[in-house]
């Protein structure tokens, strides 16, 4: 309420308001800047207020074909919602047309909303500018603003106004691209003047840091878990705590236990083979003198018969 009361009066160069039934929405008109392309053009747009404001930036989009900006698009300004980052909350809406009217002649570069149309076609746009008549706010651009005054001052406010629109650093989109590119290029140079032998040296360093940090920690871990199972040791028990310390070691024994019961039992296998087979041998020795006294016993009776 306090900046529609200190907008409420047209100047030369700009007049915003809000609309009688919604404080947020903003419409605007901005002369074009002179010695321009868009010289003598007059540019009708709107301004949304986010309910945070003046914390948070607001949304300008242009509804005048200029050549410069897209048509009923949010515009990317870093005094816009595009670039929160970048918004500060000393600006404001009279501060975001001084810098509309100075960011026109610039280039787009690629931005949201941003076009880039010939002078020529940006100049015959700035003449059919006046003839543009807004249908929500129904105002006429030719009768928007006060004429020009060559010997007009400039007021206090349009003063500060102009010098914190000079602070403001517009980015682009194709400004940050083309930064993170160059970074990525003097990053690649950076890699690239690296010799062969430099490269393989870092890389084998690198990894003999990273093994000497392993072995440290695995050294501390250990070491803390062999003091803790000391002290615990050495500290007096109840039967019970006893019996449940006896039990945890026997389970963390107890994947141990397989390997070496095999271990153990692996001798006696073979010694269980050779056992059975020297049973085997004296079986059959015994079976061999039980036959061969049954043979003489037989061969003894045949002769005495006879």
């Amino acid at each position: 309420m306090k900046e529609a009361a200190e907008l409420r009066d047209p100047t030369e160069h700009y007049h915003a308001q809000p609309l009688e039934d919604n404080l947020f929405e903003w419409h605007f008109s901005v002369r074009g800047p002179p010695d321009s392309d868009f010289d003598g053009g007059i540019y009708h747009g709107r301004i949304l207020l986010p309910p945070e404001y003046p914390m948070k930036p607001p949304s300008i989009i242009l509804l005048t074909p200029n050549g410069r900006f897209e048509v009923g698009k949010k515009i990317c300004l870093s005094i816009s919602g595009h670039h929160p980052e970048t918004w500060q909350p000393s600006w404001s809406i009279r501060t975001a047309l001084i810098a509309i009217i100075g960011f026109m002649p610039t280039k787009g570069e690629g931005a949201i909303g941003s076009l880039d149309y010939t002078p020529e076609e940006r100049r015959v746009l700035a003449k059919k500018s006046q003839d543009f008549c807004c249908e929500t706010c129904n105002c006429s651009l030719s009768s928007t603003l006060l004429p020009l005054n060559p010997n007009s001052d400039i007021s206090l406010e349009d003063q500060m106004a102009n010098e914190l629109a000079h602070q403001i650093n517009f980015k682009t989109e194709s400004n940050l691209s083309s930064k993170m590119a160059s970074e990525g290029e003097d990053a690649g140079a950076e890699v690239s003047d690296l010799t062969p032998e430099q490269s393989v040296s870092n890389s084998s360093s690198r990894e003999a840091v990273e093994s000497s940090l392993t072995e440290q920690t695995e050294t501390s871990t250990a070491t803390g878990a062999d003091r803790e199972r000391s002290s615990n040791d050495d500290r007096p028990h109840s039967p019970t705590r006893r019996r449940a310390i006896l039990h945890q070691r026997d389970n963390n024994q107890a994947p141990n236990r397989p390997r070496l019961i095999a271990e153990v039992h692996q001798p006696q296998n073979d010694g269980h083979t050779g056992s059975a087979v020297l049973i085997v041998v004296l079986t059959l020795a015994l079976a061999a003198l039980i036959f061969r006294r049954i043979f003489l016993a037989h061969d003894y009776k045949f002769e005495y018969e006879l």
